[in-house]
């Protein structure tokens, strides 16, 4: 999505943000910030609930009076967006970037904590390339079930994805029974039960989070399938043009006078606005 921009090709986009940053020329005029997310989390993290969390992250950073674009993508195993952000405002004053980092910091914890996002403790915090047998193989199925049961939506299709990397799953069933009880997984002759390698891969917790991915994913396809085309299309094309946005040399660029009138009149309703629009 993108807000007081022009997204009629990635021309008008660059004009946009060019016209904007003459008013009050500085020497970065630009910020593009990254929000990156656990794969942990990558089956509860919408288009939608991303937008929200973005929406409230650039507020309290103090981006919420300027043009922006934010763009998805999906080319990592965990999800993030990237935010394209004028410092110069709609007012024509430049967004300080003081303490920007530590700030940045310290409000990406306040929104994980908030929409209970994973965070990452204990295991990621390990120098693995110091560790021996059995643990060395101990951690490395750790981070392929990490992956695997985030994008997997029954234990099938997990057993499949293990496999890939040569762990091979097994269940403990009730005695004469078919009711499981527990998992285990094994790699290069080791073996250990779910609940050994991390609390959170024990098999009912596994089996929880196999089961939500399929209610999520069956949301998120009836969502897509309700979606404007072409608010797709402006979203891809949008985000397509972040690298050569990036690149571009405000200080020595043009831009037409259609962009200059769109400019007038974005500044001209400016005082109309209220909040901040998703």
């Amino acid at each position: 999505m993108a807000e007081g921009v022009r997204l009629k090709n990635k021309e008008s986009i660059i004009d946009s943000f060019i016209a904007q940053s003459k008013i009050n020329p500085i020497s970065k005029p630009v910020a593009h910030i990254s929000l990156d997310f656990s794969v942990q989390d990558k089956g509860r993290l919408t288009n939608s609930v991303m937008l929200m969390i973005a929406a409230e992250y650039m507020k309290k950073m103090g981006y919420n009076n300027t043009q922006f674009i934010i763009a998805r993508h999906n080319d990592t195993d965990h999800p993030h967006i990237h935010l394209v952000i004028n410092r110069i405002d709609n007012d024509g004053k430049r967004i300080s970037d003081k303490n920007e980092k530590l700030r940045s910091t310290k409000i990406c914890m306040e929104l994980t904590k908030k929409y209970g996002l994973y965070i990452a403790k204990g295991k990621e915090n390990v120098k693995e390339h110091r560790l021996k047998e059995p643990d060395k193989t101990k951690y490395e199925i750790y981070h392929a079930l990490q992956s695997a049961v985030a994008r997997s939506t029954d234990w099938a299709e997990l057993i499949r994805e293990l496999k890939k990397t040569d762990i091979s799953t097994q269940f403990k069933y009730k005695s004469g029974t078919s009711e499981v009880q527990g998992v285990k997984f094994a790699k290069n002759d080791y073996e250990f039960s779910g609940s050994k390698i991390d609390r959170q891969f024990s098999f009912s917790k596994i089996d929880y989070q196999l089961n939500h991915n399929t209610r999520t994913q069956d949301v998120q396809i009836r969502q897509e399938q309700s979606n404007n085309q072409n608010h797709a299309s402006v979203l891809e094309m949008a985000s397509s043009v972040l690298g050569s946005f990036l690149d571009f040399q405000l200080s020595g660029a043009e831009y037409d006078s259609e962009e200059v009138e769109f400019q007038r009149q974005k500044r001209l309703k400016k005082k109309q606005k209220r909040g901040f629009k998703l």
